[in-house]
């Protein structure tokens, strides 16, 4: 049945007489009438959540009404009535534990009686919770003396004076509003929104209803809270029935207006047309406003930049200090078992009492090389002395691979505390951009390090590119990660020499840097090993650019000291773009003399003592009797530590010396003809190469500059002999800064070099090559000449002028058949060889 519908009324009245004697009759209550009050224990599908009977409606006669009080419940606990093990029920139950009905954490049921006078003369016939909307239906009786709307007012007023506050919300009051409607209980998941939409419907099924005017449906509507909108069905529209939406400023403005006005009857002469319009209202989800994301969307060239910024500021402000932590631990071995105190001493002396416990296997390749640093005692002596004074300049140690470079820094460093090796050969031989980042890490313990970030970053930048027509900025180039791998290193070598400042330091005063630069023996040792090695023809060299720029950056600031190790004699060209103004500070290696070359042998052989006969100990070396060959096989082995220690094991393992040397021998001729001969790949040709195996094994050292008038290096001969340097067939000599000499690049080479040149069939195929080649070159210089006669036999008449043009290249034409004619004969004798030998 319809609820009054009688004249709207304000909702604030002058008080009637009776309202009047109620609000004096306050202070001396009377007893409360019986109240008769509706369950709400149980599930979702009680009386209390679907209305009277499971019908969804609220039905009265004409003496009874309905009240409304919102805020007794938060609106925002709905999520939880999603829940499957929680309900309306429950929630209810949780507030009806609650014994101060002071606060509105209690039962709803005695919220609602204080809410009401005492003296009010109603009868309480049910109240049913609205958890979803944060309030509760009471259904009432009254008598037919008194109104509904008067009761209305009384309630109001009543709560004006005495304000109940929830605990949840305490700057908003309970309010109270009269049902006009018809409302609908239903208990289906809808969520309560600050916007509610007003379809207007006819009366029944044969009427039609009117459209509400935006003035009519403000009279209406705006006694429940405020209104920030009214939005009409555009006139255009096909859909039925009309509506409309309104906007509220806040969501429980919208609960009291949905729960007391639906089901509302407008009559006619409030504008409802001939047989009045019916008000149903729901709650219209409010579509969430997405400016933001379309700012984000609309705006890249903006946004990408910031967020690299962000990005970079995080790993700045986060991974930054951890790396740096991490470089720490790598330089001080803190990582590392083998280098710890403890783990050093329990092995000690668990060694001590069982020598059949080994942790590591003895190097006998120890003994030899002691024999080398006792020769160049005087060298690490020189090292240490530089490293004690405060000179900013570069160390380099300089020598053919295989010289002891690296052995003879760790040395004279054996008693550093802090100390940084970098090879760059692993660097340098890492394949791709994320490979060289991660080898260049690893050499120095930067983690953690997402290398494959920049790989992803480059196809977001690609991906950029194709749409907004600019990069974003979050790849980064391998020369900007390398930058910021040496930059975290540079900080961890100055926090570790800084770590060594005492509180009782006499230099306390001093600033770090001044006390960095007055204390040279405090900063870390960077090693910078293999330096300029190459092995990828063609390769960058920014690796070893950007390492050279790092090292000068620590030197300078007098934060770590530096030492190259490096086999290129022309390493001043690379170090001198770093350090312009520096004089380098070298110790140049080479091959160890002969009475060395045979300690290092001996000794390598007596690492170990074994019994002799007699029951006395005796070294190896004194138990061989083939150890007078030693002095002669040296002399053709040379003095380079490798050979020799390839030498020891080989007579170890039960060879005479002259054997050994001569598999050493037949090794190295293979090696020379795999890589230099038959590989064609390469900056070389096999015939140059040949030609300078050939020329050293008749003669142990060439002429740099007779060299270059050879006819097979007429073209590009200096950047031919520089890249057979570094691939270390040969070795360059140099007098004043200049290219001087050319030896075999091992000692051992110039007996290799002879073996191969005894194979008649490798000779004679190498010589035939060359042949072709510089016949073929003359056949082409033959054809320039005839080309450029032709042209002068053209002209008229043959001037005198160009007559001795013509006898030059006529005399030169001659020269070069002359060279052909040599050129085939012999190339005949080499063919018949080749046709008769294997």
């Amino acid at each position: 049945m319809l609820l009054h519908t009688g004249p709207l009324r304000r909702p604030i009245r002058p008080l009637t007489s009776f309202q009047r004697q109620c609000l004096h009759s306050f202070r001396n209550p009377r007893p409360r009438p019986a109240v008769l009050s509706a369950s709400v224990r149980g599930r979702r599908h009680t009386s209390s959540d679907s209305g009277e009977d499971e019908t969804g409606h609220i039905s009265t006669t004409p003496n009874e009404g309905i009240f409304f009080f919102d805020n007794l419940f938060p609106v925002r606990l709905n999520w939880l009535t999603r829940l499957p093990f929680i309900d309306a029920g429950t929630i209810i139950s949780a507030y009806k534990k609650g014994k101060s009905p002071g606060i509105a954490l209690s039962d709803p049921t005695a919220i609602i009686h204080r809410a009401l006078p005492d003296n009010l003369p109603i009868k309480i016939e049910a109240v049913l919770p609205r958890i979803r909307e944060g309030g509760a239906y009471v259904k009432f009786t009254h008598d037919g003396g008194i109104t509904a709307e008067e009761l209305e007012g009384t309630v109001k007023a009543y709560l004006k004076g005495k304000p109940i506050k929830p605990w949840f919300n305490p700057f908003r009051k309970v309010r109270a509003f009269l049902v006009k409607g018809k409302p609908w209980i239903e208990d289906l998941y809808r969520l309560p929104s600050t916007r509610v939409k007003v379809e207007f419907l006819p009366t029944s099924p044969e009427a039609s209803a009117a459209e509400l005017t935006q003035e009519t449906l403000y009279s209406l509507f705006r006694r429940y809270g405020t209104i920030l909108e009214m939005t009409s069905q555009p006139s255009d529209s096909k859909i039925m029935p009309r509506f409309a939406f309104i906007d509220y400023s806040h969501i429980w403005f919208a609960t009291m207006a949905k729960n007391c006005m639906h089901g509302f009857v407008l009559v006619t002469e409030q504008g409802g047309g001939k047989t009045g319009t019916l008000l149903k209202i729901q709650y219209e989800p409010r579509a969430r406003t997405k400016w933001f994301r379309d700012w984000i969307t609309g705006h890249p060239r903006i946004v990408l930049p910031i967020l690299a910024a962000l990005v970079a500021a995080a790993s700045v402000a986060v991974f930054d200090p951890i790396r740096t932590w991490m470089i720490r631990l790598h330089i001080t071995h803190g990582l590392q078992l083998d280098q710890n105190q403890y783990y050093q001493w329990i092995r000690s002396q668990v060694s001590r009492g069982y020598d059949y416990l080994r942790f590591s296997p003895k190097r006998v390749e120890d003994a030899g090389l002691n024999a080398i640093l006792e020769d160049r005692h005087s060298q690490m002596q020189q090292l240490q002395t530089w490293l004690s004074e405060s000179v900013d300049t570069f160390i380099v140690v300089q020598g053919p691979r295989g010289a002891g470079k690296k052995q003879l820094v760790e040395q004279a460093l054996s008693g550093q505390q802090y100390r940084l090796s970098i090879d760059c050969k692993k660097i340098q031989e890492a394949r791709g951009d994320i490979k060289t980042i991660d080898a260049a890490a690893a050499e120095v313990g930067y983690r953690p390090v997402f290398s494959w970030l920049n790989s992803f970053s480059s196809l977001i930048d690609l991906a950029a590119m194709g749409t907004i027509g600019t990069k974003t900025g979050l790849s980064e180039t391998l020369e900007n990660q390398l930058v910021k791998i040496w930059s975290n290193t540079t900080n961890a070598l100055r926090a570790l020499a800084l770590s060594q400042r005492r509180k009782d330091d006499r230099d306390l005063n001093l600033g770090d840097d001044e006390w960095l630069e007055a204390h040279p023996e405090a900063r870390p040792i960077v090693i910078i090993d293999n330096f300029l090695h190459k092995t990828i023809e063609g390769s960058t060299d920014m690796v070893y650019d950007k390492l050279a720029e790092w090292g000068a950056n620590v030197t300078t600031r007098n934060i770590a000291h530096v030492i190259f190790l490096t086999t290129d004699v022309s390493f001043s060209k690379s170090l001198s773009k770093a350090l312009p103004d520096r004089v380098f500070r070298q110790i140049s290696l080479g091959d160890c003399s002969p009475e060395v070359a045979k300690k290092v042998v001996i000794r390598h052989l007596d690492a170990d003592t074994v019994t002799a006969q007699g029951g006395e100990k005796a070294t190896p070396s004194q138990l061989r009797q083939d150890l007078d060959e030693l002095d002669s096989v040296i002399q053709v082995l040379g003095g380079r530590l490798t050979d020799l220690e390839f030498l020891a094991r080989r007579i170890q393992a039960g060879e005479s010396p002259s054997s050994a040397v001569k598999q050493i021998i037949e090794q190295s001729a293979s090696e020379i003809l795999k890589m230099y001969l038959l590989d064609a790949d390469r900056t070389w040709t096999p015939q140059q190469a040949w030609v300078l195996i050939s020329e050293l094994a008749d003669n142990e050292e060439l002429k740099y500059n007779e060299l270059l008038l050879n006819d097979m290096f007429s073209k590009n001969g200096s950047q031919v002999l520089q890249s057979l340097e570094q691939a270390e067939l040969i070795s360059i000599l140099s007098v004043n800064g200049r290219p001087n000499k050319i030896k075999p690049g091992k000692p051992v080479y110039l007996s290799a070099f002879q073996y191969l040149t005894e194979d008649e069939v490798l000779r004679s195929r190498q010589d035939l090559s060359i042949l072709s080649q510089l016949a073929a070159k003359e056949n082409t210089s033959i054809q320039a000449y005839e080309d450029e006669l032709q042209k002068l036999a053209q002209l008229p008449g043959t001037p005198t002028e160009v007559k001795p043009r013509v006898r030059y290249l006529l005399g030169k034409a001659a020269a070069s058949q002359e060279k052909i004619v040599k050129y085939e004969a012999k190339m005949a004798q080499l063919k018949k060889v080749l046709s008769q030998k294997y």
